[in-house]
């Protein structure tokens, strides 16, 4: 009897664990069952070029469908994996099929996080998650342009600010609500997400920070305080939660995602997760990480198909991602744990939105650092994140002292 994988999820992840084990030399079936009827693909363009209309929609797919047939990937579209059955080593699909496995890779992704207030559920709320959603966003900032009408996004996140970046690049008016004093606050802190808020006064947005959603009405939203902004379309943009409900159902452990040892394996030995749903031990890091990021989704899936095969394989690379909004490009590589103090220590010209940002630990050790419109430094400030070194902060902060020199050998 062959070998069979099966890989649970059709996005980037899903792709790139298919992708790899076919790399990895791994000659046995491959099945990719994904929800949705396209083929795989990356969601980045989803808020920003594809959104926007910079990018065709064909650049977001992973692989196009020649590349499944020629590497005799089994994939299902507009099916997914609604069981499994640990013990008997089989998933039933939502078509009814039961397919036996021998190892699973979970890349169920995650889900937006849903309004609750009165109103939610009226036709004029949006969500960006899928294609279909971005093209439905597409279609209202559309017509919104051409009735020069606003849109409202609630929540200051990534997903928000790209959303109201994108909205503004097409003539759209724009008012976002956020309930916390600035934007990103929970991923920048303060000092660094003034900056976003600027970028956006700058270009136009009506930024409600301290502000808390009331109600969603046919005409725009209400606000705690009474106001009504009058509004064509609400787009919600409040974060979002691991798809884990499969995982839950077969009794694998879930904390915060589907938790996973280094090399992505479950506490099932044969079930692997990667991508927005895996809460994974981060051996540089000394504990679970789960992001909702690209990054992750792009590199761990090798990670997992190594694993998959019986081959020692770790995933420690520094969390990592990026966004693009009017004129300001930024990357930003590294881990803040929850708790911990935002020490930012910044080197170049903030006003002028072209500037290194750089977290550090109590003992100085930098635990996360940030480009802004630099684009030559990106090898220089991950060695300083992995070097796991103090550094002198007035040498940080100053860009004569070049930051090679800060990295300290043996860190």
């Amino acid at each position: 009897m062959p070998t069979t994988f099966v890989i649970a999820g059709g996005g980037l992840a899903a792709a790139k664990a298919a992708e790899a084990l076919r790399k990895e030399g791994f000659d046995g079936e491959i099945v990719l069952a994904g929800r949705e009827p396209h083929l795989p693909y990356e969601r980045p363009p989803l808020s920003k070029g594809y959104l926007q209309g910079a990018d065709e929609r064909q650049k977001i797919f992973v692989h196009d469908a020649d590349w499944y047939r020629d590497h005799a990937v089994d994939l299902r579209t507009g099916v997914t994996v609604t069981d499994i059955d640990p013990a008997a080593h089989q998933v039933t699909l939502s078509d009814g099929e039961r397919l036996r496995y021998d190892k699973l890779l979970l890349a169920t992704g995650a889900t937006p996080r849903r309004l609750t207030v009165p109103g939610h559920d009226h036709g004029n709320v949006l969500y960006l998650r899928t294609v279909d959603d971005c093209d439905r966003l597409r279609a209202t900032l559309s017509a919104t342009q051409s009735a020069a009408g606003r849109i409202a996004v609630i929540g200051a996140g990534w997903i928000g600010l790209e959303t109201a970046a994108a909205a503004r690049a097409a003539g759209v008016e724009v008012t976002v609500i956020e309930q916390e004093r600035q934007p990103l606050l929970g991923a920048l802190g303060p000092e660094i997400g003034a900056v976003f808020a600027a970028l956006h006064r700058d270009h136009g947005v009506d930024l409600r920070l301290g502000a808390r959603l009331a109600e969603i009405t046919e005409t725009g939203v209400r606000l705690a305080d009474g106001t009504h902004i009058d509004a064509a379309a609400v787009v919600a943009g409040i974060g979002a939660v691991p798809d884990t409900e499969l995982a839950a159902a077969a009794g694998l452990t879930i904390d915060n995602g589907v938790k996973t040892t280094a090399d992505l394996r479950t506490s099932d030995p044969d079930i692997f997760a990667a991508g927005d749903v895996a809460n994974a031990y981060h051996p540089r890091l000394g504990r679970h990480v789960r992001v909702e990021h690209w990054a992750n989704a792009l590199n761990q899936p090798a990670v997992a198909a190594r694993a998959m095969l019986g081959r020692e394989a770790v995933y420690d690379e520094p969390p990592y991602f990026y966004t693009d909004q009017y004129d300001l490009g930024m990357e930003y590589l590294g881990h803040v744990p929850p708790g911990v103090s935002r020490d930012v220590v910044i080197r170049g010209e903030v006003a002028g939105r072209e500037f290194l940002a750089f977290w550090l630990g109590d003992d100085d050790t930098v635990l996360a650092a940030m480009n802004v419109n630099i684009w030559d430094q990106g090898d220089q400030l991950k060695a300083l994140v992995l070097s796991g070194s103090p550094v002198d902060r007035g040498a940080l902060a100053d860009p004569a002292v070049p930051l090679d020199g800060l990295v300290r050998s043996g860190g």
